[in-house]
C-alpha cells in the first residue's frame, strides 16, 4: 500500500507527519511541494489540499490533509506502537497539547521568535524586536504549562511516547535555536529532560531539515 506525504522538510507540520510515519514504521515516500516556490504551488495540489498548506497525505488511494488528522490516521491504520493513550483523560490531555501547540506555541515560538532572531538576520534582514519581546511571554507560559501538564516518566504523557511529544519536537527544535528559546529552556530542568530524550530519537534525527 503506497503512502505518500507532500510537502517541504523545513516545515514543523510536515515533520510531525513524516516522524510519526517512521515512528510506526511506515515505509512512505516525500513528494516536495515548497509552499514558499517562487513559481508557487503547482495546480494539482489543490486536489490534494484545497487550501494549499502542506502536509496532505495519499495512502492506497485514500487522501487527507491537516496534521492533527494524518497523525492520528497513521497511528490507527497502521500497526506498530500505540501514539495515543487509551484512557479517556491522558487521551483528552494529549489533545489539549495538540491543541496548545498549535495555537498558542507555534506562532510564538517559530515564526516570532526563530523567524525574527535567525532566519531574517541569517537572510540580511533586520529583526522585528517588538515581535519577538511580544512573543516571549507566551512562549514561556507554553513554556510552563507543558512542565506543568506533564506527567512522571520521559514523555509529555509519562511512560508512553505519543502524538503530543510528536508534535512539540519540531516547534523545539526551531525554538532552541534563538538563544533566547535555548536559555527558556535550560532554565526548565522538567522540559531540558523531555528535550534532551526527544531529540535521542531516530526518527527526529532522520526528519532533520536538509537545508
Amino acid at each position: 500500500m503506497a503512502v505518500r506525504l507532500y510537502g517541504a522538510d523545513y516545515s514543523v507540520y510536515v515533520r510531525i507527519a513524516r516522524m510519526t510515519l517512521l515512528e510506526k514504521g511506515v515505509d512512505h515516500e516525500l513528494v516536495p511541494v515548497d509552499v514558499f516556490s517562487a513559481d508557487g504551488i503547482p495546480g494539482w495540489y489543490r486536489e490534494l489540499h484545497p487550501f494549499q498548506r502542506i502536509p496532505a497525505l495519499e495512502h492506497d488511494g485514500f487522501r487527507l490533509f491537516e496534521t492533527t488528522a494524518i497523525a492520528r490516521y497513521v497511528d490507527e491504520v497502521f500497526p506498530g506502537p500505540a501514539l495515543q493513550p487509551t484512557e479517556p483523560r491522558a487521551r483528552a490531555v494529549m489533545n489539549q497539547i495538540v491543541g496548545m501547540l498549535d495555537a498558542y506555541a507555534y506562532r510564538a515560538m517559530v515564526w516570532d521568535i526563530y523567524v525574527e532572531r535567525v532566519s531574517r538576520p541569517r537572510e540580511g534582514r533586520a529583526s522585528d524586536e517588538a515581535k519577538i519581546a511580544a512573543a516571549l511571554p507566551v512562549a514561556q507560559t507554553c513554556l510552563d504549562t507543558l512542565a506543568r501538564l506533564k506527567a512522571p516518566g520521559a514523555w509529555l504523557l509519562g511512560e508512553q511516547f505519543t502524538l503530543a511529544d510528536l508534535h512539540a519536537a519540531p516547534i523545539f527544535a526551531y525554538f532552541v535555536k534563538a538563544p533566547e528559546g535555548r536559555a527558556m529552556l535550560d532554565a526548565s530542568q522538567v522540559m531540558l529532560a523531555w528535550w534532551q530524550a526527544i531529540f535521542a530519537r531516530p526518527a527526529f534525527a532522520a526528519t532533520a531539515p536538509t537545508g
